[in-house]
């Protein structure tokens, strides 16, 4: 496979190849992210084998706008203070979906971990792909990578696109669990968990 790169401003261009379900790379104001079209079970398969990832871990959707949670997600009281606080923002919170969304792009959870990123691109890009599904763009269980030659490196000639570009916080989102009626902080970044307890308190 010929991997090209191309920059933001090919934005119809990168739209497109996802619409197409394939998977691209592209930075976020967090890490580097590999993303597919959400709903489609060819994307998120290409997407595993990619990162050699086990299908029983979940990947969060990316949407574009916060209003849109209620969409696929139940809202408690605990998740619309971090919403309105957050979001969009290097965070990532894990809800109850709802019933129409298809237990295989959820790895069979009854939970989808949603993220509205802080990101001028990306959130233009989400407006025109819709939904995605995204994942750090590395191997699973190395580091997450956070410019497009580190990425070219690890994904030259295994991805279709490659969007040029450095991530500013370098840094992978914070992930709250808010599922259980309980606030479980499970992965930090520079979102803290005292400016999490701090908001919902």
């Amino acid at each position: 496979m010929n991997t090209v790169s191309v920059k933001k401003e090919d934005i119809e261009q990168i739209a497109k190849l996802i619409s197409d379900n394939r998977v691209v790379a592209f930075p976020t104001e967090t890490v580097f992210g590999l993303g597919v079209k959400f709903g489609s079970h060819q994307a998120l398969d290409a997407l595993y084998e990619l990162k050699h990832r086990d299908k029983g871990k979940a990947i969060s959707m990316m949407i574009a706008k916060p209003e849109d949670i209620e969409r696929y997600a139940y809202i408690n009281e605990a998740a619309k203070k971090i919403i309105d606080a957050f979001m969009p923002g290097m965070i990532t919170i894990i809800l109850k979906k709802r019933p129409f969304i298809d237990d295989y792009f959820t790895a069979s959870l009854d939970t989808i971990g949603i993220r509205i990123p802080d990101d001028p691109f990306v959130l233009a890009l989400l407006n025109l792909t819709g939904p995605m599904l995204v994942t750090s763009a590395n191997l699973s269980g190395e580091a997450s990578l956070v410019d497009d030659k580190a990425v070219k490196k690890v994904f030259d000639g295994k991805i279709p696109m490659i969007v040029e570009g450095e991530c500013i916080s370098k840094k992978a989102s914070t992930i709250v669990e808010l599922s259980k009626g309980k606030i479980e902080i499970l992965r930090t970044g520079d979102i803290s968990k005292e400016q999490i307890t701090e908001v919902v308190k």
